[in-house]
């Protein structure tokens, strides 16, 4: 009995020995970053009364430290997952969904490119990027209490040049091949017009509802957007107005955050960037703006290797090349412990290879192993007119995204930009290539001149809803398909809310103007056309023999005299809010239509069980909510006033997650003088719950309302409501 209670004894030391040592291991092993070099920095953050920081410094490089903290202070938890996710940690702070984001950064060998080209980028934009970090340096020493991971700071500027190489491809898609490839599922059929050879490889992949983990967060695949520039022509005060409407998640790595800065060299801004980024992505400045919308070419390529036995080795070119390969160790948090998981990370002379059940498969994407999107993003912020834009675009660092610009001198235009591949012809490039030879392995990227671009055309406007971009500016303006290589890969593509832009625009301006009251209508407009994915889908519906089933039965006759508008007043709304979003999903993604049946069931049983009736007021079910705040909101999932996704929660009701975010009217008067107004979901503070603007903006948003802002600091004095001097400590 001794014996036996002597060994029970150290078996629980040593059992509390482990799990001491799961609960420590993980920040031992990992190496402090080194800092930037010391040198002092100065902002003044000045917050208006929605708490939107303005931030002044003298140079550039002060305004991006500023930047950093005034961010710290509104969202460090969001922060300090960017961080994590750049460090390959994601997974040791949030546990098992942040291992497959940890493996991917391994996978692309984000660490080598920085590696290989961060001394090679601009001295400025250097100092901008450790400018940043030493913002967030110095937040995390002062608030220690808030910091999440040991040795998560000190952070450099490599640390931020990594956060884009990451999240960058995922805009365009890459997400899809590499969940296909390690999930062993049919492979998408990629984007762009069919080539000329045959191929029995059109598979597409099944409509699937699993909620997935990236770098741009869990709805790659729905991020979107709207935009439209109008020229003077077309206003009857002789403005140019620029619209931004982005599509993304309201909450997380790749949502907005609004911000202006102002430095004495020369950079006067006013736009949003994402958590971990030390400039705007859209905008104004004095002179011009832009704003994006998610393209989705095809510039991504998938070779499958030939392996010899030992599956060490491929053939390439007649000859046996090594397949790199480094053991990457997951270090996922359960509970108090962090486990440590191991797994490979294979390279081949094309890219990053997933090895699985059918094979070796070697990725090659536009922008990989590059950094030039840092400088381009910041060339084009400081650019003072047309030219100098224009200019900093050609530089082609941002792998892909549509760029819809206009300025004070009444130019607008849309822009498809992406680093299309030098493909040779000969070969079908919407399937898998063959990757033993160098005669399909491209090497660089068409020069800028290549991209479809619809500039001033005679309608007065251009427009973009992630749809194809010979879609654009209206009938008779519109570019020419026949002069654009299909090997370019450019999306055919169109969306309910690029044919509704077309038509409602079409229809305000056929008196040769667009005042500011039909514009507003135009970005805030819930109807559906009755065409494409949308009118087949309702048709499929309308044709389902429903005799056994009266309830649905009674669904699909309601949807018969839905009258096509998620204005939230028709009493078939909230069923058509829901029926269409598989719909939609199935189209954008371009995978598998799914069972209107089974989608039709789906949504009857919900409003029957939480709501007692199929035909419950729309307003009712969709919510946008944060806190205690709980609001109705209209639109729907491809409707320009955009509430794309939703949170199903326990009430039932439908508590809207991605959709219109950051949203941005931007005008010049006759004299070029620059207003603009923009509305968030929320607040600037989307993470403190204690802070009065963690909702504040959340009424007006629903309520189609915008706020002024204050850009020009002779005018931000008038609403100052706190204002703070930061330097470095260093």
């Amino acid at each position: 009995m001794k014996l036996l209670k002597r060994t029970g004894i150290a078996l629980l030391i040593l059992i509390a020995i482990i799990a001491v040592g799961l609960a420590l291991w993980e920040p031992l092993t990992v190496e402090t970053a080194t800092p930037p070099s010391a040198r002092d920095y100065e902002a003044r953050i000045v917050r208006d009364e929605f708490g939107v920081p303005h931030i002044f410094g003298k140079t550039d490089a002060d305004v991006a430290y500023g930047v950093a903290y005034a961010h710290a202070e509104d969202d460090f938890d969001t922060l300090q997952e960017v961080t994590a996710m750049t460090r390959g940690r994601l997974a040791t702070l949030n546990g098992a969904d942040g291992a497959p984001i940890d493996y991917v950064a391994a996978l692309l060998d984000v660490n080598g490119t920085v590696e290989r080209k961060y001394d090679d980028l601009p001295a400025d934009v250097r100092a901008l990027l450790e400018g940043y970090a030493s913002g967030l340096n110095d937040y995390a020493e002062e608030h220690p209490e808030e910091v999440k991971l040991a040795k998560l700071f000190p952070v450099n500027g490599p640390d931020i040049a990594r956060s884009f190489v990451l999240r960058s491809p995922f805009f365009f898609g890459l997400n899809a091949p590499i969940e296909a490839l390690t999930q062993n599922k049919p492979l998408y059929r990629e984007g762009g017009p069919d080539l000329s050879l045959p191929t029995d490889e059109k598979s597409v992949h099944p409509l699937s509802k699993d909620k997935i983990i990236t770098p741009v967060g869990s709805d790659p695949d729905e991020n979107g957007s709207n935009a439209y520039a109008v020229a003077p022509s077309l206003s009857p005060e002789g403005k140019t107005r620029l619209i931004s409407n982005s599509h993304q998640p309201l909450r997380g790595n790749v949502a907005w955050y609004e911000l202006v800065v102002h430095s004495d060299e020369g950079w006067d801004f006013a736009g949003a960037n994402f958590p971990g980024s030390p400039f705007p992505f859209l905008g104004h400045n004095k002179n011009l703006g832009w704003t994006n919308t998610v393209n989705r070419p095809d510039l991504i390529d998938i070779y499958e290797l030939k392996l010899n036995q030992t599956r060490s080795q491929y053939q390439f070119d007649g000859a046996w090349k090594p397949l790199q390969k480094k053991r990457v160790w997951l270090k996922i948090r359960f509970g108090p412990f962090v486990i440590p998981y191991p797994q490979m990370a294979y390279r081949s002379i094309h890219g990053p290879v997933v090895m699985n059940e059918k094979g070796a498969f070697a990725l090659r994407y536009a922008g990989m192993d590059e950094l030039d999107m840092l400088t381009q993003y910041y060339r084009i912020n400081k650019a003072q007119n047309f030219e100098e834009w224009q200019a900093a675009m050609a530089g082609q660092g941002v792998p892909a995204t549509n760029f819809i610009y206009a300025d004070a001198q009444g130019n607008i235009g849309m822009y498809y930009n992406a680093m299309f591949p030098d493909r040779p012809k000969g070969y079908d490039w919407r399937t898998v290539l063959p990757g033993n030879t160098s005669a399909n392995l491209w090497q660089k990227t068409l020069p800028f001149t290549r991209v479809p671009a619809n500039v001033n055309p005679a309608s007065g406007y251009v427009m973009n809803a992630n749809n194809t971009p010979y879609i654009a500016a209206g009938p008779g303006d519109e570019l020419k398909r026949e002069f654009y290589s299909p090997l370019l890969g450019v999306e055919d593509d169109e969306t309910n809310r690029s044919r509704r832009s077309i038509v409602v625009l079409e229809k305000a301006s056929a008196d040769g103007k667009l005042t500011d009251e039909e514009l507003r209508k135009i970005k805030y407009d819930t109807a559906y056309e009755k065409a494409g994915y949308s009118s087949d889908w309702m048709k499929r519906i309308a044709a389902l023999d429903l005799k056994d089933a009266p309830e649905l039965a009674k669904a699909q006759k309601l949807l018969a005299n839905w009258d096509w508008d998620l204005d939230g007043k028709g009493p078939a709304d909230a069923l058509a809010l829901m029926v269409l979003r598989p719909a939609n999903a199935s189209h954008y993604q371009r995978k598998g239509m799914a069972d209107p049946r089974k989608e039709l069931k789906f949504v009857v049983d919900h409003l029957t069980k939480y709501f007692g009736r199929i035909d419950p007021p729309m307003m009712e079910v969709l919510r946008l909510r944060q806190g205690t705040v709980d609001l109705p909101i209209d639109g729907g999932n491809d409707t320009i006033r955009a509430s794309t996704l939703w949170d199903i929660d326990d009430d039932g009701r439908l508590s809207v997650r991605h959709g219109d975010s950051f949203i941005q009217f931007v005008e010049w008067d006759k004299a070029g003088k620059v207003t603009s107004r923009s509305i968030q979901p929320f607040g600037s503070a989307t993470t403190r719950p204690q802070s009065k603007h963690y909702t504040d903006q959340m009424q007006l948003f629903v309520d189609k309302k915008l706020k002024p802002v204050w850009f020009d600091p002779k005018d931000l004095e008038k609403h100052k409501k706190s204002e703070k001097v930061v330097r470095s400590k260093r």
